[in-house]
């Protein structure tokens, strides 16, 4: 019998996650990106994301959490190889109540450990931080960092050696209905899915979507000597200030200590540059001014643009087309830790329409799993 064919549109973490759980299901698939893969203009493309259960008020998002740490777990064995440092994560406010409450609240609900913290204690602890202005803070052990460039090359790896063919080909126009693409030189493809996990061009593919590309700047430094040792051994930060937080992502496995802005810039266009100006790199180095005392001593590696698919409320696309489409979007900035486990349920649902009618409200973190879905393996 011949196999059911797949066209996916990006070659992103949730591109090749889908790429592998379908070709793990038998499907032929054809995997189409505007660039060589890796690609680093891409979303997913960095040294670090993290993975973490602290979000605030949204239960249905830290839940997803746990399924997909088991999700990573079975993509490693299928790797022989572990692209995961666990750093545990370390939430600081300045004002009581707000996004830190919230989290705390729904990590004891759930029963992860959660240790508060005075504030005046943590330069103690980690010699890098100032507590000054500080309120509330807290410590989770669980959560860390996971190596997003070494993740996206070994997911290329296993993808070819499951049979999945890459094509570097930019798509201009899309039928999914019919499982059809129009490339830049006028050719089409077609085939009997279509999956488009075009990240930050997604508006450029489907502008019907509630779906914007918006243009995010990240600083990488090297902390002095005196505080490296620090650093690696460090939690990631989150600093929830009141005129705007930032995060810190610890140097771990030889990475460097990256820098970034939690809120979202209004727009971007995926075809823009991602070098950074000075004024965009300033903006991220003065969020963090006032929590590290002495960061004019830190050396400056880089500063650049990534560019995310945002929604307006932060909630995940992952959604029939109509006829043989799928649509995965509006990953923001935090999807990239959901990756394995969102390609894997993608597989599931093709393959079961009762199951592919729940995964959209599952996906936006409003639903429980689909008893079906963890039934499935994802």
């Amino acid at each position: 019998m011949t196999p059911p064919t797949a066209l996916i549109i990006g070659g992103g973490v949730m591109g090749l996650s889908a790429a592998r759980g379908l070709a793990r299901q038998g499907w032929r698939v054809t995997l189409l990106d505007q660039d060589p893969l890796p690609n680093p203009r891409g979303s997913s493309h960095d040294q670090h994301r993290l993975i973490r259960h602290a979000y605030g008020a949204e239960q249905g998002y830290m839940a997803m959490v746990d399924q997909a740490f088991l999700a990573w777990d079975r993509l490693w064995a299928e790797l022989g190889a572990c692209h995961y440092l666990p750093t545990g994560v370390l939430a600081v406010a300045e004002a009581p109540g707000g996004w830190l409450a919230a989290s705390r609240a729904a990590l004891r609900q759930a029963g992860h450990a959660v240790a508060d913290l005075a504030p005046d204690t943590l330069p103690a602890r980690l010699p890098m931080l100032t507590a000054a202005g500080l309120a509330d803070a807290f410590h989770t052990p669980a959560g860390g960092v996971l190596l997003a460039d070494r993740i996206l090359a070994s997911l290329v790896r296993l993808c070819a050696g499951l049979g999945v063919s890459f094509r570097q080909a930019r798509v201009v126009a899309l039928d999914p209905e019919q499982g059809r693409v129009r490339l830049v030189d006028g050719s089409t493809l077609a085939a009997d899915l279509l999956v488009v996990a075009a990240g930050p061009w997604l508006p450029r593919l489907l502008p019907a979507r509630p779906v914007r590309a918006s243009r995010q700047v990240v600083v990488m430094l090297q902390p002095p000597a005196a505080l490296q040792a620090a650093w690696v051994a460090a939690p990631m930060l989150l600093d929830l200030a009141n005129d705007g937080g930032f995060y810190a992502v610890p140097p771990v496995a030889g990475t460097s200590l990256k820098l970034g802005d939690h809120r979202f810039a209004p727009d971007g266009d995926a075809e823009e540059t991602r070098d950074a100006s000075p004024a965009e790199a300033e903006a991220i180095l003065a969020l963090a001014r006032r929590r590290l005392p002495g960061l004019e001593h830190y050396r400056v590696l880089e500063a650049r643009a990534c560019y995310y698919d945002v929604t307006a409320d932060e909630r995940f696309i992952l959604a029939p087309l109509g006829g043989r489409g799928w649509v995965m979007g509006g990953f923001s900035g935090h999807g990239f830790k959901f990756g394995p486990l969102l390609g894997e349920a993608l597989a599931a649902a093709v393959a079961d329409p009762a199951l592919g009618a729940l995964l959209p409200a599952w996906a936006a973190g409003l639903a429980p799993p689909p008893p079906g879905l963890l039934a499935s393996g994802a």
